[in-house]
């Protein structure tokens, strides 16, 4: 015979199961569905030479060596010793790294174009690339370029016999599955700076970033319905600003050593272009469009360099920069009468800055390496691989 203390605790255990078993169940079948990875059979970029993969190079003067010799073992229209941050997100969704739209020789455009080129801005400046380094290709002439490309491919694809030159081109009905990533907004702030008082600048910020919400409406329109877009990096922290500098006056630098107001107006810009994302988001309802915070993972870089594994953030690694004599990576000059060429430092896998200006393909790891993922940089926090589903 049990005892009544052995009965008791069957009879607890025996209502207890059930209740347990139902709990799981409903838990179970409420539970929201596991998203699949997405499947981009392309991506679309927009930039400048942040993410520009062979554009301005073949537009105007090739980039020469040693641009490119870390990675590709040669110059490869990158501004870089090796990949950008686009080439890790072609990587990680598993396409072939983007062929720019203006290479006309040895480009396959079957996974997407790359219509960024370096010097581009969001809108369009009164200037030349001859003078100040900035491009023609401002972002309303890469939508541009972009919808020509559409609508000539469709054409071509209906003409062509030849399977082999079909499988340079992309599909129609991969537009509307795409991936269409934008950097973009740098060089805005650059010329800003140039050319504008600091409240002249910040006036038209929304302005400019109202140009680059027009260009993801074009895209919208047209099918278009994933966007990954970056914000624009810590300008006052590219080496270049403080070429020319002098002795700055307290407060002027930043505790990183960043130029202080260079990286609060880029600040700002973030700030007016993370409101327009999110007006985006209303007004485009079938869109799902990631905000990403490449400024934070930028400047990580800068404040904490030796944690991450970089060694002087402000010290360039391609070319000669002592003082007042500076000679440009990849070039000659000289000094004291004595020919110097502007080379590479022995291990641009610690440096942060490539040319000045440009980020390290070690750089640029890092920055893929903390927003792909998805977390606190991205907004959803959501990985690039789950781009695809609307928040």
């Amino acid at each position: 015979m049990k005892s009544d203390l052995e009965m008791a605790r069957l009879m607890v255990s025996s209502a207890v199961f059930p209740c347990l078993l139902l709990s799981l169940l409903i838990t179970v079948t409420t539970a929201a569905p596991v998203q699949r990875t997405c499947t981009f059979p392309a991506i679309y970029n927009f930039g400048d030479s942040n993410s520009d993969t062979g554009g301005i190079s073949a537009a105007f003067e090739p980039i020469r060596a040693p641009y490119g010799q870390g990675f590709f073992h040669r110059p490869a229209g990158r501004d870089s010793d090796g990949r950008l941050t686009i080439d890790f997100i072609a990587e990680r969704v598993g396409l072939p790294y983007l062929s720019a739209y203006l290479n006309s020789l040895g480009s396959n455009f079957r996974h997407g174009a790359n219509f960024a080129t370096g010097g581009s801005t969001i809108r369009r400046q009164n200037e030349t690339i001859f003078q100040y380094g900035i491009s023609p290709f401002s972002l309303d002439m890469q939508i541009a370029q972009f919808n020509q490309f559409k609508a000539r491919s469709a054409e071509l694809f209906s003409q062509i016999k030849i399977r082999s030159e079909r499988e340079k081109l992309p599909r129609q009905e991969e537009f509307a599955k795409a991936l269409y990533t934008f950097d973009i907004g740098q060089n805005d702030l650059s010329v800003g700076f140039r050319t504008m008082s600091v409240d002249q600048l910040k006036a038209t910020i929304p302005d400019i970033v109202s140009h680059l919400a027009s260009a993801v409406r074009n895209i919208y329109q047209q099918g278009g319905r994933t966007f990954w877009i970056h914000n624009t990096g810590p300008f006052g922290c590219l080496p270049v600003n403080m070429f020319y500098m002098g002795t700055p006056a307290p407060g002027y630098l930043d505790k990183s050593g960043c130029v202080k107001a260079q990286n609060e107006m880029a600040m700002e810009f973030n700030r007016k272009l993370k409101e327009t994302v999110i007006n985006l988001r209303k007004e485009l309802t079938k869109a799902a469009i990631t905000y990403v915070d490449v400024y934070s993972a930028k400047y990580e870089m800068m404040s904490n360099p030796k944690k991450l594994g970089f060694a002087n953030p402000l010290k360039v690694c391609c070319g000669y920069h002592e003082r007042y004599d500076h000679i440009w990576c990849g070039n000659k000059g000289k000094v004291n009468n004595t020919e110097i060429y502007g080379g590479p430092c022995p291990n641009p896998a610690t440096a942060v800055s490539w040319d000045g200006v440009h980020y390290t393909e070690a750089a640029n790891k890092h920055v893929a390496d903390r927003t792909l993922g998805g977390g606190l940089l991205t907004d959803p926090p959501v990985p690039i691989t789950r781009a695809c589903y609307r928040q």
